[in-house]
C-alpha cells in the first residue's frame, strides 16, 4: 500500500467517524459501500482498504446476507466499553500521577477552573463545545503519557463506542458540567501531589459515575 493510499485510507476513517458522531451515520445502520462512499465524500477505493480497519475495531460488523452494520448500541456494548475504560484509564491515571510533569498538570487544572468558572456564571454560548474539549483532553494527557501507540489507539477508538452509546444523554450537558468538572478536579488534585491511590479511586469513581449514567439511560 503506497502512502498516498494510506492517508487517503486515514481521511476516510476521520471522515466516517466524524459523520458518526454528527449521527449522519447511525448506531445499528445497515451501509453499504457505495452509501459510504456518498456519506463520507471519499473514493470507492479508499472505501474498500477503511472496511478492514473499521471490521477490526468492532465499528462495523458484516451480517450474512444483510450487508455491513454500524455498531449497535446494547447493554453489551456499554459493559464491555465502560469496563475497559476503567481497566485502562485507573493504571493510566496511577502511572501518570508518580511522573507527571507539572506543566500538564498545571495546563489540565487552569482549563478545568475556567470551564467551572464559566458554568457557573450562567453561560451557555460555546460551554458544551469547550467543556467536551477539555474532557476529552483530560483523559487524552494520561493515557497518551504512557507513550504506547497501541494503548492510545485503543483507547481512542473505544472513546468513540463510549459517544454511540446513547449520544444525546452521554454527551455533557449545563447542568453536568460542574459535578463532571468537580470529580476530575479530584484526580487532578491526587494527581499534584503524587498521590497515586487517591488519582486512581478518584478516576474509578469518576468512570463508574459515568457509567450508571449511561445504564440508567438504558432502562
Amino acid at each position: 500500500m503506497t502512502s498516498a493510499s494510506v492517508k487517503l485510507r486515514d481521511r476516510a476513517y476521520d471522515s466516517f467517524t466524524e459523520r458518526l458522531m454528527s449521527r449522519e451515520i447511525r448506531a445499528g445502520q445497515f451501509v453499504s459501500q457505495r452509501e459510504l462512499v456518498e456519506i463520507t465524500n471519499m473514493p470507492l477505493g479508499a472505501i474498500r482498504e477503511l472496511i478492514p480497519r473499521l471490521e477490526a475495531e468492532g465499528l462495523i460488523t458484516t451480517v450474512p446476507q444483510r450487508g455491513m452494520q454500524v455498531a449497535q448500541v446494547d447493554l453489551s456494548l456499554i459493559r464491555n466499553a465502560y469496563q475497559f475504560r476503567l481497566f485502562l484509564e485507573t493504571q493510566a491515571t496511577a502511572l501518570f500521577a508518580t511522573a507527571r510533569s507539572d506543566a500538564a498538570v498545571a495546563a489540565l487544572r487552569r482549563d478545568h477552573e475556567a470551564i467551572i468558572s464559566r458554568a457557573r456564571n450562567g453561560e451557555r454560548e460555546t460551554l458544551i463545545a469547550d467543556a467536551e474539549r477539555t474532557d476529552r483532553a483530560l483523559h487524552e494527557t494520561i493515557i497518551d503519557h504512557l507513550g504506547n501507540e497501541i494503548i492510545s489507539n485503543a483507547f481512542r477508538v473505544n472513546w468513540i463506542k463510549i459517544k454511540l452509546i446513547r449520544r444525546d444523554e452521554t454527551r455533557l450537558y449545563a447542568d453536568l458540567v460542574i459535578p463532571v468538572f468537580m470529580d476530575h478536579m479530584k484526580v487532578i488534585e491526587a494527581i499534584e501531589v503524587r498521590d497515586m491511590d487517591a488519582a486512581t479511586a478518584a478516576m474509578s469513581a469518576h468512570i463508574t459515575m459515568s457509567r450508571t449514567r449511561a445504564l440508567s439511560m438504558d432502562d
